[in-house]
């Protein structure tokens, strides 16, 4: 964790405003921290607790916290038992009723009597993944059956729509305090890529010119630091590799194309099977047409290719639920269009290229196959053509 964290001394300042009060073991507002991906929402939380932790420890305070990341740890089950392991009390990986792992994680708390605040960091995928709030309602209202001890939460996502998805009693509690990290701009990401720069690099092999750049290509897109630090780390193996004295624009340019080609990878390599088998959908009903298609198009091929690869289709809901997070993380580009009085539908493209889903696809045996398997829907489409 670096020393400083340059232009997000007003969100740790609002952080630690709303969490001190837990250094006197005074209860404090529940917090909800969103923003684009690389904004600093998670390091600055992480930064925050870490001072908080360590003024406990100078005056012998009892504050314990812990971090987990929803989307890692993946059930309601998974990140009650990481809660119960933060506090000391060792829990069975999987077989207890969620019911039971709570009521041990209340008995905790209970015994421990401590101030416990957690980070749920990519709390939308808790929710999303099954359409399930009930962790988070009984995590908002744990604090009303304690008499000793008791938790605070700090949610983190990067979905700013997460808040539709919640019922409206957990978002009164979880939303009590909420800090928005708005994206770093070009001048902004240069300072924080300089400061890096001068803990990493020799003095004199770095061109300012090649820190601009990574610096403005990193923000023309989201105003991702983390992006621009992969740049500048990327420009830098490229530049070491080929024997170079000096990291210059041109190693950047190359960065930046290998950075691209690895992320899309990374994001259609962790997608879960229906997110895979929609994606499939979109591609077989653009390599058809050759334009947009709408979301009722889109669910007639995937309930098709489900019933081809023996799978569950979800229902309609749920499908729109997941085209507006492949919209979100950049794999499909998602636009809403209205028709007037005949209501209003979305526009679904592909925001990657077709070779890159079938390269990544085609490793994978559960839905390898449907990528040469042409649906009746489809056939039928490029028939009406």
């Amino acid at each position: 964790m670096p020393a400083t964290l340059p232009h997000r001394e007003e969100q740790i300042r609002r952080l630690g405003s709303v969490l001190a009060p837990a250094l006197t073991k005074d209860r404090v507002s529940n917090l909800f921290a969103y923003g684009k991906t690389g904004t600093g929402k998670t390091i600055v939380t992480k930064f925050v607790l870490d001072r908080l932790q360590r003024k406990a420890r100078e005056h012998g305070r009892a504050l314990d916290t812990s971090y987990v990341n929803c989307r890692l740890s993946g059930t309601n089950y998974r990140v009650i038992a990481d809660l119960c392991r933060s506090l000391g009390r060792e829990v069975p990986f999987t077989g207890l009723a969620v019911g039971e792992l709570l009521d041990r994680f209340r008995s905790a708390l209970q015994s421990r009597g401590s101030a416990f605040l957690v980070v749920l960091d990519e709390i939308d995928a808790l929710v999303k993944r099954s359409e399930d709030d009930s962790l988070l309602y009984e995590l908002t209202r744990i604090n009303e059956k304690l008499t000793d001890g008791w938790i605070g939460l700090i949610g983190i996502s990067n979905d700013l729509h997460f808040k539709d998805f919640l019922d409206p009693r957990v978002l009164s509690s979880l939303g009590e305090e909420e800090v928005v990290f708005k994206p770093y701009s070009s001048d902004e990401l240069y300072d924080i890529l300089k400061e890096r720069a001068q803990l990493a690099f020799r003095s004199g092999v770095l061109d300012q010119g090649a820190l601009h750049l990574c610096a403005a290509l990193a923000a023309g897109e989201h105003g991702d630091a983390r992006r621009a630090l992969d740049l500048l780390r990327v420009a830098a193996e490229i530049a070491e590799r080929s024997r170079e004295l000096k990291v210059v624009e041109n190693h950047v340019r190359e960065a930046q194309q290998k950075v691209e080609h690895d992320r899309v990878t990374e994001a259609l390599s962790s997608l879960p099977l229906h997110s895979r088998i929609l994606l499939i959908s979109v591609m077989q009903l653009e390599n058809t047409r050759r334009e947009s298609s709408v979301t009722g198009d889109v669910y007639e091929v995937y309930r098709e290719l489900c019933a081809a690869g023996s799978v569950e289709p979800l229902t309609q809901r749920r499908v729109s639920g997941l085209l507006n997070e492949l919209d979100i993380m950049g794999v499909l580009n998602a636009r809403v269009v209205s028709f007037g009085r005949y209501g209003r539908t979305k526009k679904i493209r592909l925001g990657v290229e077709s070779r890159s889903v079938t390269a990544s696809f085609n490793q994978d045996e559960m839905v390898r196959g449907l990528l040469s398997y042409a649906p009746r829907s489809v056939l039928k489409h490029q028939t009406s053509l």
